[in-house]
């Protein structure tokens, strides 16, 4: 789709080359700061199209922009045994003192203020909220906990906003014009963002083309009920592309008809509004991804959250450490996992038998051993996991043939 829109892709490129003016060039860092205020910007068109639905339906839903947010450091003070309503209640006692609008914490509402006090609003009490925002105890709090607002200059800020909000504005123009849902359009263009990975590419972080991850979900044809992981899940990609062939097939099911190949020949939807709440339930607890790099973690879970995920499943962790434990686990299991030479012997999982520190072995071992009775993996591999010479490289494809 964006080979076929220069607007949007110029709007793309400008957006990067404001950051890398704006004194912030390694690509990584800007992806993760471009991420946080895409989400930004999609928390609160999410929210206000959800209202606007439930009002359509006559059902009840509460914003997450509606009342108070207490911040952090106001509960820290606090002896911890007050409720969430007692704790909105003393803050209104307290003249608001600690207490926020959250309505001044919409994206819609901070756009419209002046450099500085939109770089302080948003530094001090919009990421803030935002790395608060499923609960203390949620996984996407857990992993925001040390994460940083890092734009440094007031103009830069206006500018991304300004800039975030065209490409938005021809988003919407183009899945009005072409058909193609919103949240497919959105995909696309934070595919094009995370390209930029490749040029940052450290640990092994290369994203895997996105008509790759297509046809390795259709080699595995994932369904509903399926527990699918990704050991080595980066910004989330295979997860995505899981999520994706699987609300396209429920869809075909229910009768939708209007769905066309799209650029790469496939034909997929990330829409999932029509599925059942029970559905959805399932789909989101069957979601399992893992990464070594605390960055790719944040950047997975934001882009699950913004394809409609609300509570994605990744999480800080190395597969093939004695840490790890999970065995005979998942259905599925889909990856390209970083095969950037060797490990610590010493830290390596006793479980895994293969007597090798390269990770191009031990990750075909390791999933292999995360698959039930019966799964089915597909996974990117380089060539000598299957033609090497030495005793460990002829072993994995007996192993995992055999």
């Amino acid at each position: 789709m964006l080979q076929n829109n220069p607007e949007l892709q110029g709007k793309i490129n400008q957006l990067w080359n404001k950051f890398w003016s704006g004194g912030i060039s390694n690509p990584l860092t800007a992806i993760e700061q471009i991420t946080y205020l895409l989400f930004m910007k999609r928390l609160d068109e999410l929210d206000l199209k959800r209202q606007s639905d439930a009002e359509f339906t006559g059902e009840e839903y509460t914003s997450k922009f509606s009342g108070l947010w207490v911040t952090p450091e106001y509960r820290s003070k606090r002896t911890g045994h007050e409720s969430a309503f007692e704790l909105v209640e003393i803050v209104t006692n307290d003249n608001r003192q600690y207490g926020i609008d959250k309505r001044t914490l919409r994206w819609s509402e901070f756009k419209r203020m002046q450099a500085e006090e939109m770089l302080q609003h948003v530094q001090g009490k919009v990421f803030p909220f935002l790395k608060d925002l499923n609960g203390a105890e949620s996984n996407f709090t857990h992993h925001m906990k040390n994460a940083v607002f890092i734009i440094p200059k007031p103009a830069l800020l206006v500018e991304a906003v300004k800039t975030i909000d065209e490409i938005f504005e021809v988003m919407e123009k183009d899945s009005q014009e072409k058909g193609q849902a919103f949240q497919d359009i959105q995909g696309d263009v934070y595919e094009m963002l995370l390209s930029e990975i490749a040029t940052a590419g450290k640990n092994g972080q290369f994203r895997t083309p996105r008509h790759i991850i297509k046809l390795m979900a259709d080699l595995v044809q994932p369904q509903l009920g399926h527990k699918i992981a990704d050991p080595a899940c980066g910004s989330g990609g295979f997860l995505l592309g899981a999520y994706q062939y699987i609300v396209t097939q429920l869809a075909i099911k229910a009768g939708t008809t209007n769905l066309t190949p799209d650029e790469d020949g496939f034909v997929r939807t990330s829409v999932a509004a029509a599925l059942t709440e029970k559905a959805q339930a399932i789909l989101a607890s069957s979601l399992w991804g893992y990464d070594i790099d605390v960055t790719m973690v944040r950047l997975g879970l934001m882009n699950l959250m913004m394809h409609g995920i609300d509570e994605p499943h990744i999480d800080y962790k190395d597969t093939l450490s004695k840490s790890y434990t999970e065995e005979s686990e998942y259905d599925i299991v889909m990856a390209n996992p970083p095969f950037t030479g060797s490990i610590d012997k010493g830290d390596i999982n006793e479980n895994l038998q293969l007597a090798t520190t390269k990770t191009e072995l031990l990750f075909v071992e390791n999933i292999y051993r995360l698959l039930k009775k019966g799964g089915t993996a597909c996974v990117i591999v380089p060539q000598g996991v299957l033609f090497g010479s030495g005793g460990a490289f002829k072993t994995t494809p007996f192993k995992v043939f055999a």
